[in-house]
């Protein structure tokens, strides 16, 4: 989730309504990536494996494999392809994040032309501020929250107003497909624990 305390984070990719297409805020998609993952950006050259492609197709749409991936015995193992544009999508069920990618492949006569890449892609833009916490149960009852380790609400959250009594502040995250979680930032018992 993006984290801001005026609610106005950036906005996530997606269809919405009339098919219209939102920015994925790009750091929370390398983010929900991980840190191996990069694009390439759109200009440059990558080699796309089409039987590759297939079975992950297959794979991924729990098909299965045997009979179901189609047979081009006339389209080479790998075809070099120039990169047109890269989007960061979302799976709406799972969260998983995933890029499309809209290529063209290269005669042979324009593979032999001179290429300087500008760049070999967009390296991975992990927030510099996030933490991550597998919830417990009673992180998910109704007694009023979840604890934050406090290192790490230091470190991510805006500093609390400690002249409100019990010092708070509301935090509005929005998630991979632009949904809005309203928080109440607070600390409690005797060691002030950091509770959302």
């Amino acid at each position: 989730m993006k984290l801001s305390t005026s609610g106005l984070g950036q906005q996530g990719q997606h269809e919405g309504g009339g098919g219209e297409k939102k920015c994925l805020n790009s750091e929370l998609w390398h983010a929900c990536a991980g840190p191996l993952v990069s694009l390439p950006t759109a200009g440059t050259r990558v080699v796309y494996f089409p039987q590759g492609h297939s079975e992950q197709v297959s794979a991924t749409t729990n098909r299965e494999i045997d009979g179901h991936i189609p047979n081009y015995p006339s389209l080479p193992p790998q075809l070099v392809c120039q990169l047109h544009n890269v989007t960061m999508h979302a799976d709406v069920e799972t969260d998983e994040v995933y890029a499309q990618m809209t290529l063209q492949p290269l005669t042979p006569e324009e593979q032999k032309d001179t290429f300087l890449p500008m760049e070999l892609g967009i390296p991975s833009k992990q927030p510099s501020n996030y933490f991550c916490k597998t919830l417990t149960a009673s992180d998910t009852s109704t007694h009023g929250g979840f604890s934050v380790p406090r290192r790490a609400a230091e470190k991510v959250f805006p500093p609390l107003d400690f002249s409100q009594q019990p010092p708070a502040q509301e935090l509005i995250a929005r998630d991979l497909h632009d949904v809005e979680w309203k928080f109440r930032h607070i600390f409690r018992g005797k060691n002030l624990t950091p509770l959302l």
